[in-house]
């Protein structure tokens, strides 16, 4: 049965003592308001996540993520973390594939495929992020395209390894561009998702993968997307850099 995730993606944001005193809050709201079995995922920078780490040890439902991992499991790249250093501090999760990292850094669906295998080599659980564009989206061609994100990066996994992975859509055409993803159009990708994930993999396997909404998701949308039949949780950026907006995205389900 697949899982309900809310993951809290801080970007670059927060210095250590900012993070610090987030990752408190969150984790005595989390203790005292949430009922469910919702998994809580952070996502701090680099350098906060060996002291979050220690923070969340013992927390109920409260698991640490790292933002990104290198594609090359060691060497000469200044600046780079490896997915053995993530898996060294007690790193669970890794996001791969961020619309930001494809836009920004230009990551191939092909590098992302070796993140993600790097990822499970060091028992590392991949938050895997698709989307399309404001322009793949007016094509009309959004569906083909998420599909092929998941193909070239995700499809060479055995079964038994792509169950450990989480899926997050992103639909970049909605995220800081004033429109807004409706809840019926989370709905008809998600359910796109799971249908191509079943077509190889099996129902399953499919009905068994969490699919996230990595769109604007806030405290006055989530309980509405939450109820889609086929979205599992949300993968949230700005809304998680606010204790009380985040954990009452948490109280959504």
């Amino acid at each position: 049965m697949r899982q309900h995730i809310v993951a809290g993606n801080w970007k670059m944001n927060n210095s250590l003592n900012e993070g610090l005193k987030l990752t408190t809050e969150i984790m005595n709201m989390v203790a005292d308001e949430v009922r469910g079995n919702a998994k809580v995922i952070l996502a701090p920078p680099f350098i906060h996540l060996t002291q979050v780490k220690s923070l969340i040890k013992g927390a109920k439902n409260v698991h640490l993520s790292a933002q990104n991992c290198n594609h090359n499991p060691s060497g000469a790249f200044t600046g780079e973390v490896s997915a053995s250093m993530l898996n060294s501090v007690g790193v669970e999760y890794v996001i791969i594939g961020h619309s930001e990292r494809r836009e920004y850094f230009n990551e191939t669906n092909a590098q992302l495929a070796a993140k993600v295998n790097l990822a499970l080599e060091n028992n590392l659980l991949p938050i895997f992020c698709c989307g399309e564009s404001l322009e793949i989206r007016e094509s009309g061609n959004f569906i083909d395209f998420i599909c092929n994100q998941i193909k070239e990066s995700l499809f060479h996994l055995s079964e038994e390894q792509f169950q450990k992975v989480v899926i997050a859509y992103e639909p970049i055409w909605a995220i800081g561009t004033g429109k807004t993803a409706s809840s019926e159009q989370a709905q008809e990708v998600h359910a796109a998702i799971r249908k191509f994930i079943a077509s190889k993999y099996g129902a399953n396997v499919a009905d068994d993968t969490s699919i996230l909404y990595g769109g604007s998701c806030k405290p006055s949308n989530a309980k509405e997307l939450f109820a889609c039949a086929d979205v599992d949780g949300g993968l949230i950026g700005g809304a998680s850099l606010k204790s009380r907006d985040f954990v009452d995205i948490v109280k959504s389900f």
